[in-house]
């Protein structure tokens, strides 16, 4: 991998080489992790069990990658001919290498869990002391930001002759696994929307009690006054957001199918049969089945059952059955299965569950996938950290088993992150691993937004804002505050895929595509809490975007009729079926003016949220106002931190959403040329 001059400064300037023991002071939370120093806890424990995956060195690595390549290149001979398993053997390690390799972890202490179906790589396990000793370093906690994670003190070799064969090493640094999880709140409690028991669902109108799709109503003008005062007074008139108190912005499985424009795809059996969604998810949790299926139920869905849903534990099950809701996995997993089984629901779901939360578990299931065949589709909605923290061989060894999986036709997706550009406030954003790897595509989010005094929706950039216009009294000036937004951005370490050429920058770029990822304009699921079943309202993040892309994936691969490998060419290289997110304003967006002592000032939309974001101007903004708290607010739509939103691919929601049957279709042609 070549790097440009940038590129290698600031990977210096976050290599844990250059800073593992360098003593930093603890700064304001507020500031972005990747700002933040590294701080060395000390050594792990010697006696800490570590599992790792040491991958070998190919013998012909430059012709592999070419190969690959080739697989994606339209122009082509090879075009999408995935290799088999045959086939990637021919570019294996000689087996004296693998063996030597494996001899010297044996000689070491460790014990071999596994070797990979095509000889790349060896999974082993042994304790932290026999890892260290073996790899002739040590092995370090360290904090950044408040993220804890393990990794090595300087270079890391493998002891004897066996070095010369090894490529990367996972499990040396390993950052904890994190799902892309946000919900809304309720504006005015300031919590969570409360769950509400399925039993006690109104059983007529169903969700329909509980959730609109219409997140937007038509203009209405407020005055705000200061309780026993004659002044300030404030006049504010716009949009409205959430209108109706007793309905929560969400959408059903059937308004989402008319949001994305799905029924004709369904029309034509494009469902997903006879295709595999594949979720990566942690522990796994005992209810999983029984919450799909009250979902699907109220839903209208087809029910789940052993021939189109199953669960497999590479590793076995956890130890405790509830490790999963312990660690706050099950919310991540219910969205999961729900929500990509609302989009393809004629695909069969399959779980694959870790037995741990550290990078390395992930990266055995993703390897597992790809030996086992067990789907073309695979969401993950996951990252472990920015590509600004997580050191070179974590995101080689992510990469190493991305690229076997592409060269197999299997595409891996992966959310991009919930938090902007990580207030980082650079162009640059802030890409996390994997989802800035080449050989996974990186999906971003969006909002949808019903169109005031019309019909249909209009996808826009996921970025949220509000400005507290009134709080027990208008405020001068109003306070405006970033939320949460989809992520994307630059990679510092990867340099640009070939089918990225025409994008700016030198490095991986992301997301590739978005899709619905706004928690505010979100969706329920379905989740059992101790002997009852609740539906929540108000999900979202790139946790959703993720799985609802891969089913709309599953579906191309159907059309297609065989599988149409890694998405992030395919999106690329589309000239229909995207809906391009554009900036989206609307004429009578929020805005008004406060009259105090000095007189009337008036507020526009730009000026409300003035120095939030101030290079962009053209977003969504909504009034929400519910007499009943005590608090007025100016919230937007699509100002996601420094990442932006313009025609074409941008680093907010990529080259677009998909759009329907046009997107299935689009895809399918372009797999066949």
């Amino acid at each position: 991998m070549t790097m440009n001059p940038r590129t290698l400064a600031l990977l210096a300037a976050t290599s844990l080489s250059a800073l593992a023991c360098v003593p930093g002071q603890a700064q304001a939370a507020s500031t972005a992790p990747a700002l933040q120093p590294l701080r060395d806890q000390g050594p792990v424990d010697s006696h800490q069990i570590i599992t790792i995956t040491v991958r070998l060195k190919l013998p012909a690595a430059d012709t592999f990658k070419k190969t690959v390549d080739a697989l994606y290149d339209p122009a082509s001979p090879t075009f999408h001919q995935w290799l088999t398993d045959a086939d990637l053997k021919r570019f294996a390690p000689p087996p004296a290498q693998l063996a030597a390799v494996r001899q010297a972890l044996e000689g070491n202490g460790l014990s071999i869990v596994s070797i990979d179906r095509n000889g790349f790589s060896i999974r082993a396990r042994g304790t932290a002391g026999d890892v260290a000793r073996a790899f002739n370093t040590e092995i370090h906690q360290f904090d950044r930001g408040g993220q804890s994670f393990r990794a090595n003190i300087g270079t890391a070799r493998l002891s004897g002759a066996a070095a010369a064969y090894v490529d990367s090493v996972a499990g040396l640094e390993s950052h904890t696994v994190r799902p892309m999880l946000s919900r809304a709140i309720n504006l005015g409690t300031k919590q969570p929307y409360a769950a509400v028991p399925v039993s006690a669902l109104d059983t007529a109108r169903g969700l329909g009690s509980l959730i609109t799709d219409q997140s937007l109503s038509p203009t209405q003008t407020f005055t705000y006054t200061t309780p026993g005062q004659p002044l300030p007074t404030a006049t504010y008139s716009g949009i409205l957001y959430d209108e109706n108190a007793a309905l929560i912005p969400d959408f059903t499985s059937k308004q989402l199918e008319h949001a994305y424009g799905l029924s004709k795809a369904y029309a034509q059996g494009l469902d997903g049969t006879g295709e595999t969604v594949v979720l990566v998810e942690g522990y796994g949790y005992p209810t999983i089945e029984a919450d799909a299926n009250t979902f699907s139920r109220l839903n209208g869905l087809p029910a789940l059952d052993n021939k189109n849903f199953k669960i497999i534990y590479p590793e076995g099950k956890p130890v405790d059955p509830n490790a999963g809701i312990l660690t706050g996995w099950n919310i991540e997993i219910a969205l999961d299965v729900q929500w990509a089984h609302s989009i393809a629901p004629g695909a069969k779901i399959v779980v694959v569950a870790t037995n741990g939360q550290d990078s390395e578990d992930f990266q055995a299931s993703m390897q597992y996938i790809i030996d086992n065949k067990i789907g073309y589709a695979v969401s993950d909605s996951w990252e472990e950290d920015t590509d600004l923290i997580a050191g070179p061989a974590e995101q080689e060894s992510f990469e190493n088993v991305l690229v076997v999986a592409a060269a197999k036709g299997v595409s891996f997706q992966f959310s991009t992150g919930d938090s902007g550009d990580g207030g980082l406030g650079t162009p640059l954003g802030a890409p996390g691993v994997p989802s800035s790897a080449p050989h996974g595509t990186a999906v971003g989010g969006t909002s949808i937004l019903n169109v005031v005094g019309g019909t249909g929706f209009q996808p826009v950039g996921w970025g949220d804002d509000e400005a507290v216009l009134d709080a027990n009294g208008p405020l001068d000036p109003p306070f405006a505050g970033f939320i949460f937004g989809g992520g994307g951005g630059e990679s510092v370490f990867w340099p640009k895929p070939v089918w990225q050429a025409a994008l700016p920058g030198v490095g991986r770029q992301t997301p590739d595509v978005s899709a619905l990822g706004d928690p505010y304009t979100g969706v329920p699921i379905v989740v059992t809490s101790g002997h009852q079943q609740y539906i929540e309202p108000g999900w979202g993040g790139t946790s959703l975007s993720s799985p609802i892309f891969t089913a709309f994936w599953a579906i191309a691969d159907q059309k297609a009729g065989h599988p149409l490998g890694l998405a992030g060419p395919t999106i690329a290289g589309l000239t229909t079926g995207l809906t391009d997110v554009l900036p989206l304003s609307n004429p009578n967006n929020v805005s008004g003016s406060v009259t105090d002592a000095n007189g009337t000032t008036d507020y526009s939309t730009k000026k409300l949220f003035k120095g939030l974001i101030p290079d962009k101007e053209t977003f969504t903004a909504a009034l929400w106002n519910e007499p009943q708290y005590s608090e007025a607010l100016g919230f937007a739509f699509g100002l996601d931190s420094s990442l932006t939103v313009t025609v074409g691919w941008d680093n907010a929601t990529g080259y677009g959403t998909p759009d329907g049957l046009a997107f299935i279709d689009a895809a399918a042609a372009f797999g066949a040329k």
